[in-house]
C-alpha cells in the first residue's frame, strides 16, 4: 500500500546527493580505524569436531561506547560445503536471531571461567573441513576462509597492515569487521534495495540493510526486507568459482563495498557468519537454502495472473473487473482487494455497506467454481478500538508491543493501532484465531500481509488527541494526527553509531516503532526491528495451513533471511517509469538468491500513471516475472491490462505463453522447494564461465534455459540481447533459430512482441494454455525437445512435477504426485525420445497426454518408415500421427568449415502419450541435403 510520507521530494533528493557525498566521501581515501583489535588468548578443539577460543582486547577505547573486553569464538564445519565461525561477548548473552524463528545449531555455552593466557600462544593454526579451510592469525585477531581445491582466500579479515579497513571492532552498540577482496570479484546480494546500476555490486554504492517503508523508487536505500547475504563470484583462468557469505545478524548495518574489501558496520548482536563453498550459483542457492529454509511451495493456480487495486470501492467494481477480464480474453486467476474491502482500515473486518457479506460470498461462490481465488490485504496494526472485537481479544490476550509497560501506541489506516507481538507465542496462538474468525467470515484463498517492517505515521511515543478525530476522515490517511513526542532518552533511540536510514541517516525509529520498545521477554525493538515482517510470515503461515489443511499462499512486502520459506514477495511501491520497469528485474533476480523465488513487481508501475506504451512493455515482461501481477495505486487512473486495445493485445500475446508454460513454471516452483534453485535467474547462473554475462540486468532466465529479452526502453521497436554461445530458438515461432559463439544480437520487437528463446540441450513441457490455470493445467501436452543446431550428435534433457497443489507438502511418496524425467538423444541419424515416471498413478488418474513433440535442430530429412513408438513401429497411414518437417531461418548462418548446415523443425502431432506411463520413440533420420 502508498505510504507518500516516505517518498522522497525532489528537494530532498538534493539534500541526499549532498549527504551521500559527505557520507561516502570516504571511500576513496584511507577510512577511520577504531582500536588495536583483540588477541587469541586461549583455544581448543570441542567435542563436535569445532574450535573454541577466546579473544581478550587489546586497546580499550571508547569511540561509539566502551569495547567488550572478552570474546567468545566458535568455529565448525557444520556440513561438508558451510563453514561457521561465531563470536560473542564470552561472558554475557548478547542478542541474536531467535534459534526458534531460524533454526540452527546452538554454540557452546558460555564459559564461567576463562584461562586467560596459554603456556604456548598459538601464532599461525587452520581447520580444514571438505571444502573450506578456516585458518587465523593470533595477534591481531584475523581469520580467513579459504577453498580448499584451489587454496583461493575467499574472506581475510586481515588488513594486512594496509589502510584498507581496521582490527575487528567489538562493543555494545558497534561491531566492525572488514574482508580483503580481489578487484575482479563480482559481488551480488546485500538487499533489500532498488539498484540502479543492476544485479552486480557497484563499489561506493551505500548498502545499508534495516527493514524500511520507504518506497522503492528510492535508489540505494534500505527499503522492505533486510537480507545480510552476497554470493561472490570469480573467473580464474576461465574457470568459475562462487561461493557466498551471509552475516545472520539483524541489527542494523552500513555495509561498505570499496571494491577490494568489504566492512560491516553493526549497530548490535553478534558475528555469525555462514559460510557456503558453491562453487557454482546453483550450488549456493541449494547449501543456502538447505540452511535457511527452502523455499515454500505454492499452490498451481498462484502462477497464474493476478489483479489488484488500491481503489476498488465496492464489490461491484471488482465484480466489472473479473468480467472485463473475460470479455478482453486476458488470463486471470486470481483478484484481489486492497484495504478497500475492510471497515474503517480495521484487520480482519468487512466494509458492510461497499463488500456486503451475502453479495461477496455469492461472487467468491461464482469465482471460486471457475477455479479463481481471492485474496485480501492484512496490515499488522491492530486498531484501538474498545468496540472492535479484534483488539479486544488481543489486549485479553497481551498479544502487543510494550513501552513504558503500556501496549505501544502508533497510527496507520485506522487510525490509532497497537503492533502484534509475533515473538510472543501468546500472539502467535491469538492470530491463529483471528485468521481463523476472518476464514469463517469470508472464504479468502491467501493473505497478503504488508507494512510491515513496521511502518508508523508517527514516530516517538504518542497519545491519542483528546477532543479531535485522527484521522480525521478528510485529507490523506497517513499524516500523523496523533500527539507525539520524539524519544531520544535511551541509547537504544539514539545509538552512537547512526547507520545511513533511509539514506539520509534518519533516526532508526523514525515512522516505525519506537526502538526502546518491548517484545516477549524482554528483547528490544532496537534488536528484533527487521524481523518484524518475518515473525508475521510465520505466524500467517501457521495460521493458513491450520485452517483447512491446504498449501497456504502469503505475499508479504517485508522479509528476512528464511522468509522464502513462508512467504511470496513483490518489490512494494514502484513508479510506472522506464527506469522502475529496468529496476524491477534486478530485484526479482537478487531475491531469487536471497531464498524467496515467488517474487515479482508491480505490473506497469504502481503509481502515478503508465502510458500506454510502456505497460505493453510491462506486461511483455511482467508475464515471465515468477509472481505475476497488476497492482495501482489509489491516486492512480485505471490500469488494468483491458484498459488499452494495444495492451490488450500484449496482454494476451505474452500471458497467453504464460499460461502454455504453466507445467514448465510448476516444475521450476518445485525445484525452488527442493533444491532453491531461483525461478528466475541471471543469465551466469546456467552459464558461469562467460564473464560477459556477469553483470548483465536487461535480460534473465526462467530456469536453466528460457532466456527472456525484453524492450526496457521508450520508442525502441528492436532489442539488443546478448546470446550466450550455442543454438537458441524463438518460442513464439520455433523455426526462427539464432546460432551464437558469445555475442549480441538485433532482435525485431514490435510493440506486441517479447524475445524469448529456448536453449540448446532442453525438453520442455508446455500445454495448451487457457483463460485460468485450472483450465489450462488440463489440456494436452507439448514437448519442445532442442538440440545444437545442425549437430550430428547431442543430447537433452527436462523434468515435469505434477501433483495436487491444495496439500501441504510438494513431495514425492503421498500418493498425489508424479514426477518425470524427459530425455532425448541424436546419434548417427537416430533421434531417441524417452521418459523414466517416478509414481505415475496421479498423472494416469487425472488423464494427462503428450499429444506432439516438436524437435528442433535436426540436420537432414525425417524417414517417416522409421518412426517406432514403445517397441512398435509406426506404419504410414495407418495410424492419426501427423509427421512435418520445416527448414529453420537462421538469424546467423550455421558454418561447419565444408559448407552451410541447414536445421529442421520435425513436429510429431496426434500423439496419445500417457504422462504417468513412460514412454520410448525413436525415428531416423535422411542423409542431410
Amino acid at each position: 500500500m502508498f505510504s507518500p510520507t516516505y517518498l522522497l521530494s525532489s528537494s530532498s533528493l538534493y539534500v541526499l546527493l549532498v549527504l551521500l557525498s559527505c557520507f561516502y566521501g570516504g571511500f576513496s581515501s584511507a577510512p577511520t580505524k577504531i582500536g588495536k583489535g583483540y588477541r587469541l588468548i586461549s583455544a581448543e578443539e570441542t567435542p563436535d569436531g569445532g574450535f573454541l577460543g577466546h579473544l581478550q582486547v587489546k586497546q580499550k577505547n571508547n569511540i561509539y561506547g566502551p569495547d567488550i573486553p572478552l570474546l567468545q569464538l566458535y568455529v565448525k564445519h557444520e556440513t561438508e560445503d558451510r563453514l561457521r565461525v561465531h563470536i560473542t561477548d564470552a561472558e554475557k548473552q548478547r542478542w541474536e536471531v531467535p534459534y526458534n524463528l531460524l533454526p540452527r545449531e546452538q554454540p557452546p555455552a558460555l564459559k564461567q571461567t576463562i584461562g586467560r593466557s596459554r603456556k604456548n600462544p598459538l601464532t599461525v593454526s587452520e581447520l580444514a573441513g571438505s571444502e573450506l579451510i578456516f585458518s587465523f592469525i593470533a595477534d591481531p585477531f584475523s581469520f580467513a576462509v579459504k577453498r580448499k581445491s584451489n587454496g583461493q582466500t575467499l574472506f581475510n579479515s586481515s588488513s594486512g597492515g594496509s589502510d584498507s579497513f581496521g582490527e575487528m571492532v567489538f562493543k555494545d552498540q558497534y561491531l566492525e569487521i572488514s574482508t580483503q577482496l580481489p578487484k575482479d570479484a563480482s559481488l551480488y546480494g546485500l538487499g533489500e534495495n532498488t539498484q540502479p546500476h543492476g544485479i552486480k555490486l557497484d563499489p561506493n554504492d551505500p548498502y545499508t540493510l534495516y527493514t524500511t517503508d520507504v518506497s522503492a523508487i528510492n535508489l540505494n536505500t534500505d527499503l522492505y526486507g533486510s537480507h545480510p547475504v552476497y554470493m561472490d563470484l570469480r573467473n580464474v583462468g576461465g574457470q568459475p568459482f562462487a561461493h557466498a557469505v551471509l552475516l545472520l545478524n539483524s541489527n542494523g548495518m552500513d555495509v561498505f563495498y570499496r571494491g577490494n574489501s568489504l566492512t560491516y558496520k553493526i549497530i548490535g548482536g553478534v558475528f555469525d557468519f555462514y559460510f557456503f563453498s558453491g562453487p557454482t550459483p546453483l550450488g549456493f542457492v541449494d547449501q543456502y537454502t538447505s540452511f535457511i529454509g527452502r523455499p515454500a511451495p505454492m499452490p498451481y493456480w498462484s502462477l497464474g495472473f493476478h489483479q489488484c487495486r488500491w481503489g476498488y470501492h465496492n464489490l461491484s467494481v471488482v465484480e466489472d473487473v473479473v468480467e472485463n477480464y473475460r470479455k478482453a480474453q486476458i488470463p486471470l486467476d486470481v483478484i484481489w482487494n486492497d484495504d478497500d474491502h475492510m471497515d474503517g482500515h480495521k484487520d480482519f473486518t468487512l466494509n458492510p455497506v461497499n463488500y456486503p457479506r451475502p453479495k461477496l460470498l455469492a461472487f467468491l461462490d461464482k469465482i471460486h467454481s471457475r477455479g479463481m481465488k481471492y485474496i485480501v490485504i492484512i496490515d499488522p496494526g491492530i486498531g484501538v478500538n474498545s468496540s472492535y472485537g479484534v483488539y479486544q481479544r488481543g489486549i485479553a490476550n497481551d498479544v502487543f508491543i510494550k513501552y513504558d509497560g503500556e501496549p505501544y501506541l502508533a497510527q496507520v489506516w485506522p487510525g490509532a493501532v497497537n503492533f502484534p507481538d509475533f515473538l510472543n507465542p501468546n500472539t502467535v496462538a491469538w492470530w491463529g484465531d483471528e485468521v481463523r474468525r476472518f476464514h469463517e467470515l469470508v472464504p479468502v484463498d491467501g493473505l497478503w500481509i504488508d507494512m510491515n517492517e513496521a511502518s508508523n505515521f508517527c514516530s516517538g511515543k504518542c497519545t491519542i488527541p483528546k477532543g479531535k478525530q485522527c484521522p480525521s476522515g478528510t485529507g490523506p490517511g497517513w499524516i500523523c494526527c496523533l500527539d507525539c513526542k520524539n524519544i531520544t532518552k535511551t541509547r537504544w533511540d539514539d545509538p552512537p553509531y547512526k547507520i545511513n536510514a533511509s539514506g539520509l541517516q534518519i533516526p532508526i525509529g523514525f515512522k516505525t516503532i519506537a526502538t526502546s520498545a518491548v517484545h516477549y521477554n524482554g528483547v528490544l525493538e532496537y534488536d528484533a526491528h527487521s524481523l518484524y515482517g518475518f515473525s508475521q510470515a510465520i505466524a500467517t503461515h501457521k495460521a493458513l495451513q491450520g485452517l483447512e489443511g491446504k498449501r497456504p499462499f502469503i505475499l508479504s512486502r517485508s522479509t528476512y533471511v528464511g522468509s522464502g520459506k513462508y512467504a511470496a514477495h513483490w518489490t512494494g511501491d514502484n513508479k510506472g517509469t522506464w527506469e522502475d520497469l529496468k529496476y524491477s528485474i534486478t530485484t526479482v533476480l537478487n531475491f531469487g538468491m536471497f531464498g524467496v523465488p515467488m517474487v515479482g513487481a508491480d505490473i506497469c508501475g504502481f503509481y502515478p500513471a503508465p502510458t500506454e506504451e510502456l505497460c505493453n512493455r510491462w506486461i511483455e515482461v511482467g508475464a515471465f516475472y515468477p509472481f505475476s501481477r497488476d497492482h495501482a495505486n489509489y491516486y492512480s487512473p485505471r490500469q488494468e491490462l483491458y484498459q488499452w486495445k494495444t495492451v490488450t493485445k500484449s496482454a494476451q500475446n505474452a500471458l497467453g505463453m504464460r499460461y502454455k508454460l504453466l507445467p514448465y513454471l510448476y516444475t521450476l516452483n518445485y525445484l525452488a522447494h527442493t533444491s532453491g534453485a531461483p525461478i528466475a535467474r541471471p543469465l551466469f547462473f546456467s552459464f558461469p564461465a562467460y564473464k560477459e554475462c556477469y553483470g548483465l540486468s536487461t535480460q534473465f532466465l526462467l530456469g536453466s534455459s528460457l532466456m527472456v529479452s525484453p524492450v526496457l526502453e521508450k520508442g525502441k521497436t528492436s532489442v539488443k540481447a546478448l546470446f550466450p554461445p550455442g543454438s537458441w530458438y524463438s518460442l513464439f515461432d520455433l523455426t526462427q533459430t539464432i546460432v551464437s559463439k558469445g555475442q549480441y544480437f538485433t532482435l525485431d520487437a514490435p510493440l506486441h512482441v517479447i524475445n524469448v528463446h529456448l536453449y540448446q540441450n532442453t525438453i520442455l513441457p508446455m500445454q495448451q494454455g487457457g483463460m485460468i490455470s485450472k483450465e489450462a493445467r488440463m489440456t494436452p501436452f507439448t514437448l519442445i525437445v532442442t538440440f545444437p543446431a545442425g549437430a550430428s550428435e547431442a543430447q537433452a534433457k527436462g523434468n515435469l512435477y505434477l501433483d495436487n497443489d491444495e496439500l501441504p507438502e510438494m513431495k514425492l511418496g503421498n500418493g498425489y504426485s508424479t514426477h518425470v524425467d524427459l530425455y532425448a538423444t541424436l546419434k548417427q541419424g537416430l533421434v531417441k525420445i524417452w521418459s523414466e515416471v517416478q509414481e505415475g498413478k496421479f498423472a494416469l488418474d487425472k488423464g494427462w497426454k503428450i499429444e506432439k513433440i516438436t524437435v528442433l535442430g535436426l540436420s537432414g530429412s525425417v524417414d517417416t518408415s522409421g518412426l517406432e513408438i514403445n517397441g512398435s513401429p509406426v506404419a504410414n497411414g495407418a495410424s492419426n500421427i501427423e509427421l512435418t518437417s520445416v527448414e529453420q531461418m537462421h538469424l546467423q548462418d550455421v558454418e561447419d568449415g565444408v559448407g552451410k548446415k541447414k536445421s529442421l523443425t520435425v513436429s510429431l502431432s496426434g500423439l496419445n502419450l500417457y504422462v504417468g506411463q513412460k514412454f520410448d520413440m525413436s525415428m531416423k533420420m535422411g542423409v542431410q541435403g
